[in-house]
């Protein structure tokens, strides 16, 4: 998890007509680092079967998969772990279920909850979303995080923070200024006309943010 940079969840209904497959395929060639599998829209067989061909690949290139809150189809696809919200599987359920080598990222957008998702042992936080984002499974009725929040909620946990909602490339290096580790990003791939050239773009943005923190 050190080692992460970009981070990307799949989203196909806001893909400009690609399938997730494609996405993911073009993204792995422009270096992301790790994919997060969600297409919340789709039904539990669907994604299992698209989930095999990006296990395939990611296992291929050495990029990590994590599921999004489903521990059973993590489990079924072999994946690096799951990432759960805050009313998905709790925490230490999903702990009992999972092999220990499991990573499990839990999502955050107050302090407390970073704490207590820290505390429980959660491997990373998902924080955000730090702007507004078109993405309708980010939005609820709490206000962006914003970078001030961000800032404080990586000042106070030792787990790696990355970073989700409204990021792209004109603001990813205040987003690493204020404390991301990671940066997570849904449409600023999904709909570039050619993704891997924006996933080197981004991946280039980020490393070159951290060296001057």
């Amino acid at each position: 998890m050190e080692d992460w940079d970009l981070y990307l969840v799949t989203e196909e209904e806001l893909s400009s007509g690609r399938c997730t497959l494609e996405v993911v395929k073009a993204a792995i060639n422009g270096g992301v680092d790790l994919i997060q599998l969600r297409d919340k829209g789709k039904d539990l067989a669907y994604r299992y079967e698209l989930g095999l061909k990006i296990r395939e690949l990611t296992a291929e290139a050495g990029v990590d998969l994590i599921i999004n809150n489903r521990v059973d189809l993590a489990l079924a696809l072999e994946a690096d772990g799951v990432h759960l919200g805050q009313d998905d599987l709790p925490l230490k359920a999903a702990q009992k279920l999972l092999p220990e080598d499991k990573i499990i990222g839990i999502s955050a957008s107050t302090v407390e909850e970073a704490l207590q998702a820290e505390a429980g042992g959660a491997d990373y936080l998902g924080v955000g979303s730090i702007f507004a984002t078109d993405s309708k499974d980010l939005k609820n009725d709490r206000s962006a995080v914003g970078l001030n929040r961000l800032a404080e909620i990586k000042s106070k946990v030792d787990i790696p923070v990355a970073a989700i909602g409204g990021l792209n490339q004109d603001n990813i290096s205040e987003v690493i200024a204020a404390g991301a580790d990671v940066i997570s990003v849904i449409s600023a791939v999904t709909q570039a006309e050619d993704i891997e050239w924006k996933t080197e773009e981004l991946k280039g943005i980020i490393k070159e943010a951290k060296k001057g923190r």
